[in-house]
């Protein structure tokens, strides 16, 4: 079972940047696919961000725009979310996610592990 805890949220001015980490237990985390989803209040859960289990493959969600970027680490097990030029709209509650797979998948369905969530608040 792997455990995930996010860190690193917090409330920011539109324009400017915050990295968002993702601590994994398990030893097997290199293993497995990342991502970041976010969901606001009243809305469905979106994906932001994911990683394939080598680090060498990313993908992310329309709206980023150039913005954000996923990494990790796989001797540490973390994972990180560098956001950028934030907006207003980017406010939401952050989950970082895994899964054992070889692919990168973008939906929610396909993690089996969650954290329980940072916040990101982003201040006109």
């Amino acid at each position: 079972q792997v455990q995930l805890v996010e860190s690193g949220g917090g409330l920011v001015q539109a324009g400017g940047s915050l990295r968002v980490s993702c601590a994994a237990s398990d030893p097997t985390f290199s293993l497995h696919a990342m991502a970041w989803f976010r969901q606001a209040t009243g809305k469905e859960r979106d994906f932001v961000a994911g990683i394939d289990w080598t680090g060498h493959t990313t993908f992310y969600g329309g709206f980023v725009g150039g913005r954000f970027t996923i990494s990790r680490d796989n001797a540490k097990n973390l994972v990180y979310l560098q956001m950028n030029d934030l907006r207003p709209e980017d406010t939401a509650v952050y989950f970082c996610a895994a899964h054992r797979t070889f692919s990168l998948p973008t939906s929610a369905h396909s993690y089996d592990y969650w954290g329980q969530g940072t916040q990101v608040t982003v201040s006109s």
